[in-house]
């Protein structure tokens, strides 16, 4: 918290204002759920989702009392939109990251800003160290200059919504992977069904169900972006 202060505090002193907040930070602990121990669990946590905590505490604070407006930007993952097997740490950290975007977004609406997540696909020095990495391999982060899998090319989506431009975009979550850019909204309704009474029964649910709301069948979630 006092380090997260301090950055905060450091803008200001050099700038006077504070007009984008940008959390890019992260760090990887792979294991599957039943090998993964609390240490584990606990750092990716607090490292990605607590640390974007932190940050947008005390930068609210600011646009609160200053009425400036301002851009929260976190890096999610597609692993916190669909899951990864071997990342339970990392999926469900960034799937709590987008949660706190959501809130940040009709939370601080009022005081002009907006919130939004980045979900990048690129090889960087993080991702060098990750399940993928083959033993004895180079790391992928020093050939990816001018592949898809250039870090560059997530910046254009983050400065078109740390912009004036980016105004109106909020509580969104933008992939970044190559030239392809993506755009995800929270979770919708794919279809209900409605009870006349207070409780659905249990029997009628098993009826019902699987005619209505599991028409079509129970596709599995996919695990990769488009």
């Amino acid at each position: 918290m006092e380090y997260a202060e301090s950055l905060v505090r450091l803008a200001l002193d050099t700038y006077g204002r504070l007009d984008i907040v940008a959390a890019a930070h992260g760090i990887l602990r792979e294991r599957m759920i039943f090998n993964m121990i609390e240490e584990e669990w606990d750092e990716v946590v607090r490292v990605h989702l607590k640390g974007c905590f932190t940050i947008t505490r005390f930068a609210s604070m600011y646009w609160r009392q200053s009425m400036n407006g301002g851009r929260l930007i976190y890096f999610s993952s597609s692993a916190g939109i669909r899951g990864t097997a071997g990342q339970p740490n990392y999926s469900a950290a960034h799937a709590g990251k987008i949660g706190l975007m959501l809130s940040c977004a009709n939370a601080l609406a009022r005081y002009n800003v907006t919130a939004n997540c980045i979900s990048p696909g690129a090889a960087t020095r993080m991702t060098d160290g990750g399940r993928n990495a083959a033993a004895g391999a180079s790391p992928m982060s020093e050939s990816a200059a001018g592949t898809a899998m250039d870090p560059r090319n997530v910046v254009p989506p983050i400065v078109f919504l740390a912009s004036d431009r980016g105004a109106s975009v909020t509580g969104r979550v933008v992939g970044a992977t190559g030239h392809n850019l993506t755009m995800w909204r929270e979770p919708s309704w794919e279809a209900s069904i409605y009870s006349e009474t207070p409780v659905w029964d249990v029997d009628e649910l098993f009826r019902v169900m699987p005619s209505t709301l599991g028409a079509g069948g129970w596709p599995p979630t996919p695990q990769q972006f488009p």
